[in-house]
């Protein structure tokens, strides 16, 4: 297990196996980052041209290992481009390639730009996040872990950087948590043991950094409760697996809260498409649309871990969409929670029929904000890529506020349109029942799933963030984020309840 340290030193003598430094990319060739001033100092005037036979640019992302002569007291450096500025989200993708880059170290120092908390908590959030590796499958591990981290800057006495740098550990562990639940194989993964590990994680939540030991009551829901509520989506969708739904809902209410925000994610165990049958070669990662749940979940755990004062009620519903003489058909109508019936046109367009009944749920605790996190279209994957997610809603200050959060914690989000046509689409595109599930047109369809979710969320301020493209990355590593899920959306709700309340006490 890897210990974090943060300490004042200077980077010349830190005495680990690995000093790692940042590159800044200019106009008048690469310079080292703040932080290793003392670095430039020590190799003088041999710096330029060293730099300049390694090739070293400053480009972000591009590492190069040295031995460092004697020049430091670390026998290897590790050079990790910035690119032009040393912002937070430049260090976190800087920290996080670093991370990849250490190998066979038994400690490590990182002397990157560390003069500010919000650096410091990209610098953390970025290494831990770029070390992250999946080997509950592997028969054994592919990479050893460093036994220290040690994170250098001059501000490491003070109050702002330490809460930072705990902040920044919180975080990135509920992050992890979500990636691995995310990479989890569907087949171990079922509603019912996803619910289990939602259990688990609450229980085994260490007390908070502060003293604090915030509680979540976690309550699961089975199939009978679900039945006798009425959620016919969870219930329509989950009917033809042997795996019967659930929905967890998690409930966080500290002292002195300012405020009450509802979370809802999509659980989604595996999405074989339904009777609408996906394509084998789509169903390969469909391991992954369970990845909005997982960050809901993950984001209140380490909400209440950080000890935030602001009331957190999620919900989580999770079924397996899969193929048997139960399962729901094209035609056929469900009743939601609520009372609203659906026509389902398209059964693998099953997470707005489980996210309906949540958010009729989530309505009930009376919440200031409702955000919910969905893997829901492909629509938006062709619309906006597959490093940003699309952010609707029915509220501009809260679609700002949700944008901020997103900005503030490195995470590319983009606002997203529901036109009127959109919403009378969604009410006048069955004739049988009082809704379709399912645009009827091939265009808009990351706006007609938006607009269908509208219609159950009321007069509340509420958002919906679709993360169907950056919640998997199936190509290569980048900055601190490594193939399979990514644990998108948590850094973000963590930073929205914090701007919705302000810093916690310490």
């Amino acid at each position: 297990m890897t210990t974090y340290v943060l300490r004042k030193g200077s980077a010349e003598k830190t005495g680990t196996d690995v000093l790692v430094v940042g590159v800044l990319k200019g106009r008048k060739g690469p310079t080292l980052a703040p932080g290793a001033e003392a670095v430039a100092e020590a190799y003088g005037r041999r710096l330029k041209p060293m730099l300049a036979t390694l090739g070293v640019s400053g480009k972000a992302g591009q590492t190069t290992t040295i031995p460092s002569g004697g020049t430091v007291k670390a026998p290897v450096l590790v050079l990790v481009g910035l690119g032009p500025e040393s912002s937070p989200e430049a260090v976190r993708r800087a920290s996080g390639a670093a991370a990849r880059a250490v190998t066979n170290a038994a400690s490590v120092g990182l002397a990157l730009p560390a003069d500010d908390p919000a650096l410091v908590r990209a610098l953390v959030e970025g290494y831990l996040l770029g070390a992250y590796t999946f080997d509950a499958y592997r028969s054994r591990s592919p990479k050893d872990r460093p036994g220290e981290v040690v994170v250098l800057s001059e501000g490491a006495r003070r109050q702002e950087y330490v809460e930072a740098f705990e902040h920044a550990q919180v975080v990135a562990t509920a992050v992890t948590r979500t990636r691995d639940w995310v990479n989890t194989p569907a087949g171990d993964l079922t509603p019912e043991k996803f619910a289990d590990a939602v259990i688990e994680a609450n229980g085994g939540r260490r007390p908070s950094a502060r003293g604090k030991r915030a509680a979540v009551q976690v309550k699961v829901m089975d199939e009978k409760e679900l039945e006798e509520a009425g959620c016919g989506g969870i219930l329509g969708v989950g009917r033809g697996s042997a795996s019967p739904p659930r929905m967890v809902r998690l409930t966080y209410k500290p002292e002195g809260a300012t405020a009450h925000l509802a979370l809802v994610g999509k659980g989604i165990t595996f999405d074989s498409g339904g009777l609408s049958i996906k394509p084998g070669t789509s169903m390969a990662t469909m391991k992954l649309d369970m990845a909005g749940a997982a960050a809901v979940v993950n984001a209140t755990l380490a909400i209440a871990e950080l000890g935030l004062p602001i009331n957190v009620t999620t919900f989580a519903p999770m079924a397996e969409n899969m193929i048997s003489g139960a399962a729901t058909r094209p035609g056929d109508v469900l009743t939601m929670y609520g009372g609203k019936t659906v026509e389902v046109l398209n059964t693998d367009a099953e997470g707005r029929l489980v996210l309906a009944d949540a958010l009729g749920h989530a309505l009930g605790v009376e919440p200031d904000l409702v955000v919910d996190v969905a893997t829901l279209t492909g629509a938006c994957v062709i619309a906006l890529g597959d490093r940003v997610s699309g952010v609707f809603g029915n509220d501009d200050d809260a679609i700002s506020q949700v944008l901020a959060a997103a900005s503030a914690a490195g995470e590319p989000m983009w606002g997203m349109p529901i036109p009127d046509e959109m919403t009378e689409k969604v009410k006048g595109n069955s004739k049988i029942a009082d809704l379709a599930q399912h645009n009827t047109e091939r265009w808009g369809g990351a706006s007609y799933a938006a607009a269908f979710l509208q219609e159950f969320v009321g007069s509340v301020p509420w958002v919906h963030v679709d993360i169907a493209g950056p919640s998997f990355n199936e190509k290569g590593a980048y900055g601190h984020v490594l193939p399979g899920g990514t644990g998108v959306a948590v850094a973000t709700l963590v930073a929205l309840a914090q701007d919705m309340t302000g810093p916690a006490e310490a």
